[in-house]
């Protein structure tokens, strides 16, 4: 198919003309590159065209962003590895590690606890005082506490070996009262109030036929336990 005539061989370039042509087209490429491209691109400016021509700013904003780009990338891996450990498996199992060994740190031992562990203390005797007394059969014997009018007193009283006869009573003062009696008792407590300044407390006497071991506790507010008889 027919589309155009052949050139004629006196139409076509000489090789001095495309010489010539190859080093101007290399120098405006040059001019351009460092007047156009490597301000624009890289903002670098060596003959001031690209400041004139706005394309040195054009540049700047470019390496900026560039910069804060690769800032960012630099910061994400950072980031990531230490999200990574978070997810590992072995700081967990550490931290069981950790727990079990607590575990087995405060877990008793048995005798060797049992031999290092101080003794408890002795509670504290809610008692003031007490007395032991044996009574043979027939045998009375009589315990008092000084008192003033209106003092209270606690006691407990047992009789160990068989029941007992008593009388709680008080004097002093010219006067005498009969606070309680009673027959075959083994055991008492309560309270006791001083009507009057004076000696209160308790006759007791054994009718059994065997010795009987008779233990008088008291508290309270008083002066001293005393046995009258």
């Amino acid at each position: 198919m027919y589309n155009t005539d052949m050139p004629a061989r006196e139409e076509l370039p000489s090789s001095a003309k495309l010489i010539r042509s190859t080093i101007v087209a290399a120098f405006v490429a040059l001019v351009l590159l460092v007047t156009v491209v490597m301000p624009a691109e890289y903002a670098i400016d060596p003959t001031g065209a690209g400041r004139l021509l706005g394309l040195t700013q054009m540049g700047e904003i470019k390496q900026q962003l560039a910069e804060e780009a690769a800032a960012d990338e630099a910061a994400q891996l950072t980031v990531v590895p230490s999200a990574t450990e978070e997810l590992s498996p072995e700081p967990a199992a550490s931290a069981q590690q950790a727990i079990v060994a607590q575990e087995i740190q405060a877990e008793p031992t048995g005798e060797s606890d049992a031999m290092t562990a101080p003794p408890a203390a002795p509670a504290p005797s809610l008692w003031k005082d007490e007395v032991r007394v044996v009574l043979t059969p027939g045998e009375g014997t009589e315990y008092k506490l000084t008192m003033e009018e209106g003092a209270l007193a606690n006691f407990h009283w047992v009789s160990e070996g068989g029941p007992i006869n008593y009388d709680t009573h008080g004097d002093g003062s010219g006067r005498s009262i009969s606070y309680e009696k009673g027959r075959g008792v083994a055991e008492d407590e309560g309270e006791l109030k001083a009507a009057f300044t004076g000696n209160h407390g308790w006759f007791f006497r054994n009718r059994n036929s065997s010795d009987i071991t008779l233990v008088l506790r008291t508290s309270g507010d008083y002066g001293e336990l005393k046995r009258a008889k």
